[in-house]
């Protein structure tokens, strides 16, 4: 102990109680200024999933009296193929989008991190599908690939006069093809603000070692990523369990039932079929779902999510 600390005069008795009631008044600040987000959580999150789970063991058309179903809804969902195609077709489009997207936003989100100044005006023109509707960009695409008055008459390139959204082996492709035209500009904004964390020290030091620029970006880039992929991963997932208003301008379902993913199942059964219980039957499973891929994915990421980008190093 030193002789300062030792000569110390000793604090006086009322302080402590005084730092105990200030940090209660802290506490209680905390408390009030997050009761307006769990109000609004409780209000348009909690509630309504529980009414939908209550509904999903109910009959009900829509418009007339709510009666007991008892397990009759479950048991008739759990039992239709056509909601297992749904449920395939979803997993075909989260694992078939996940490996179009990741490496491309991965890639653009680098390619944008860097400082030079043309970049600032390329950056631009890839986050412009940002700005637009699904609905909008739903439209224009029916526009494009229509095999009559699309692209292909435009430009007079017959080999783009396919009946893209027609033939169900391609169609479902083109769905992706849009999707990630969609969302790859979102999660490039997510890497690069991801890579310009990175300690620059890292590619310096890299550089006097020799490391080029592939071996930076496989040795460094893309391990002090691992959190970001994570997240990343995580909103891609989930948004692609619950796609909806992309596919149902674009292709309502069709044809036949090769673009009928398990979010539109779901209410082509409820608002065109007016079976509320079996499309909150469905809607359940899509919440148990998306919960269980992000905990999933989260896992993935380790027990500690707010660890230094130097992690590991």
């Amino acid at each position: 102990m030193s002789a300062a600390a030792a000569t110390a005069p000793p604090a006086p008795v009322g302080d402590a109680p005084r730092a105990a009631r200030r940090s209660a008044t802290s506490a209680g600040s905390v408390w009030w200024m997050t009761l307006p987000a769990l109000v609004m959580f409780l209000a348009f999150g909690i509630v309504p999933l529980v009414g939908v789970v209550v509904l999903s063991f109910a009959s009900w058309n829509g418009i007339g009296a709510i009666s007991t179903a008892g397990l009759d809804n479950w048991r008739s969902v759990l039992v239709d193929p056509v909601m297992y195609r749904a449920l395939g077709l979803t997993f075909g489009l989260m694992i078939v989008s996940w490996l179009v997207q990741t490496p491309l936003s991965i890639l653009i989100g680098t390619f944008t991190a860097g400082r030079q100044r043309y970049r600032a005006f390329l950056a631009v023109l890839y986050f412009l599908p940002l700005l637009l509707s699904a609905a909008a960009i739903s439209i224009a695409y029916k526009a494009l690939l229509d095999p009559n008055f699309g692209l292909a008459e435009g430009l007079g390139l017959p080999f783009l006069a396919q009946n893209w959204l027609g033939d169900p082996t391609l169609v479902m492709f083109v769905v992706i093809f849009v999707l990630a035209w969609q969302y790859v500009p979102f999660h490039s904004l997510i890497y690069q603000g991801g890579v310009r964390q990175i300690p620059a020290s890292l590619y310096e030091a890299a550089q006097i070692d020799g490391a080029g620029t592939v071996r930076q970006f496989f040795s460094i880039t893309l391990p002090q990523l691992k959190y970001t992929i994570i997240t990343s991963s995580t909103l891609m997932v989930v948004g692609s369990l619950t796609a909806f208003d992309l596919i149902f301008v674009l292709t309502g379902g069709g044809p036949g039932n090769s673009t009928r993913i398990l979010a539109l199942d779901m209410y082509l059964r409820g608002f065109r079929a007016n079976q509320m219980g079996p499309a909150s039957v469905i809607a359940t499973l899509i919440v148990v779902m998306g919960l269980a891929l992000a905990l999933f994915l989260q896992r993935l990421g380790g027990r500690d999510k707010s660890s230094s980008q130097l992690e590991g190093l």
